[in-house]
């Protein structure tokens, strides 16, 4: 029997309930659409965690709409790597993957190496000030507890320095390699220490820059993207329950 026919709200293995998902008025485009984002929002912010099953009608039920739209956003998850659908079992978000966390690594470090060594030497006042206002919005994240905050400001420090490359996609590419690891870094936020830690190293990348310095600009995200990484490595052995063995 598939998630289509079951009754009630029960997942097949007992797994908790679906959480409250993201409303479907805060992204725009056609029905299905929305649901994706509102879904993807869910899994990237963990809320929907690893290996978690995504009964349709829970779904339907929450954001309010009927299942053609829903099943579209779920094929199109499944196309992203972030929900598994399994023939008579239904869907469930898909376990995070190692591989596609050193690749998405890969090709971001790529990117943004670059990115800050074409900007460095052209940084003007108001990139180094956005960038400063986004260093004050992580502190008072960091300040108040608030991890999707620190989040948000964590991301935009990111994409304000691919924008100034010039290059309008950059961004989305980024965005688009780094989806895997979004999910797992979300798992790093609450550990103590960690948010200083990473303000400090984008105050690395911003003083690099301020110097119109690329060299020291590449090092700078080299070293703050490799920490990552490093630190991503032994979290699938300490939590196998959320990783994938492949």
């Amino acid at each position: 029997m598939n998630d289509t026919d079951r009754a009630g709200s029960q997942a097949p293995d007992g797994s908790p309930k679906l959480p409250r998902l993201p409303p479907l008025a805060g992204f725009d485009g056609t029905l299905a659409r929305r649901c994706t984002e509102s879904l993807r929002t869910a899994i990237l912010d963990l809320r929907c965690r690893p290996g978690m099953w995504l009964g349709k009608r829970d779904i339907c039920a929450q954001l309010g709409v009927s299942r053609s739209p829903v099943s579209e956003a779920l094929a199109r998850l499944a196309a992203e790597g972030l929900v598994e659908i399994r023939p008579q079992s239904g869907s469930y978000v898909a376990r995070l993957s190692m591989e596609k966390v050193r690749e998405g690594a890969f090709l971001r470090e790529a990117l943004e190496l670059h990115a800050a060594e074409r900007v460095a030497p052209v940084a003007d006042a108001a990139l180094l000030a956005a960038l400063a206002d986004n260093l004050a919005e992580q502190e008072a994240a960091q300040a108040a507890g608030d991890h999707p905050r620190f989040y948000v400001a964590d991301a935009a420090f990111h994409e304000l320095v691919l924008d100034a490359t010039g290059f309008p996609r950059l961004a989305r590419f980024s965005r688009t390699a780094w989806v895997h690891v979004d999910r797992a870094r979300r798992l790093l936020l609450p550990e103590p220490g960690r948010l200083a830690a990473t303000i400090a190293e984008h105050r690395a990348i911003h003083a690099a820059l301020a110097a119109r310095d690329p060299v020291a600009a590449r090092e700078a995200t080299r070293l703050h993207l490799g920490r990552l990484l490093a630190q991503l490595e032994p979290l699938a052995q300490e939590r196998p329950d959320l990783f994938s063995r492949g």
